[in-house]
């Protein structure tokens, strides 16, 4: 792994709220659990740091309000950062804090060089468009202009992800929810994205259709080596999936590692109590 990172994660901040002299000062701040008693703020994501590297599955798991999802969001820029830098390794962007780019650059890097799937397939389908027809939306955002082309493209992503022939033209409100999971997924892969991320990608589906799912994720990073940020907080999910793991709590990295290591000798208690009610 001496690789350059695809994407590289600089002491990320998002807060909600204006903060106060409580907890204003990040070496010296008073909080409950991520939380100021005096002024209500929420500090979501604190100093979050990490390199993603090419064709890895890195791994986010924490328990619900750990900031991992937020974290994903500001990545995305579906949300503001309050502060911090974020670099991904492509050659005219590589310099560049991705975080202080105008709205027209960061919607240019989500539509080339990023691909989302969200927890709930509504955030990321049209569900009244065909599902071909939501690909064809990426791919005319990323630039391209050609029908022909883009229904080969969009043909080819759903055979890939197991959505029937017969089906392509049919809209995702009509299909079940692991369906609309692959759909998703093909739109997310539809501009060779070097950085993939995945948001809670299985909950609320059956154990089955999550196999499925899980094993499609598996799937296209052996034969497409993208790079992938799994968010879970399911630890079964992330020891299937993830090469390395983070460990959230309280908005900060607690921990980190290796999977097996992480999973098999956990540091920080946090990490213990998680890995032992899997067991």
């Amino acid at each position: 792994m001496f690789e350059k990172p695809s994407l590289s994660v600089r002491n990320l901040e998002k807060q909600f709220g204006e903060g106060c002299p409580n907890c204003n000062d990040a070496s010296n701040r008073f909080l409950e659990k991520n939380y100021c008693p005096v002024c209500g703020t929420v500090y979501a994501c604190q100093n979050v740091s990490f390199d993603l590297y090419p064709g890895e599955i890195l791994g986010v798991v924490g328990e619900s309000g750990s900031g991992k999802s937020t974290m994903m969001q500001c990545l995305y820029f579906d949300l503001e950062v309050t502060s911090g830098e974020a670099y991904i390794q492509v050659e005219e962007w590589q310099a560049k804090n991705l975080f202080s780019l105008s709205s027209q650059q960061k919607r240019f890097i989500r539509n080339h060089h990023y691909g989302m799937v969200y927890q709930n397939p509504i955030r990321g389908l049209k569900m009244d468009v065909s599902s071909i027809g939501n690909i064809a939306e990426k791919l005319i955002a990323a630039g391209s202009r050609n029908v022909s082309e883009m229904e080969r493209v969009g043909g080819a992503l759903l055979e890939s992800v197991q959505i029937p022939l017969n089906r392509r033209k049919e809209e995702p409100r009509n299909f079940s929810g692991g369906m609309q999971q692959r759909v998703q997924i093909a739109k997310a892969l539809s501009n060779n994205p070097p950085v993939l991320f995945l948001d809670e990608v299985t909950t609320g589906l059956d154990l089955s259709v999550q196999a499925n799912v899980l094993d499609l994720i598996k799937q296209i990073q052996r034969e497409l080596g993208i790079s992938m940020l799994v968010v879970s907080h399911d630890l079964a999910v992330i020891k299937m999936l993830a090469d390395r793991t983070i460990v959230m709590l309280n908005g900060a990295i607690i921990e980190e590692g290796l999977t097996d290591q992480v999973l098999e000798d956990p540091q920080h208690s946090y990490t213990q109590q998680l890995v032992y009610s899997l067991l």
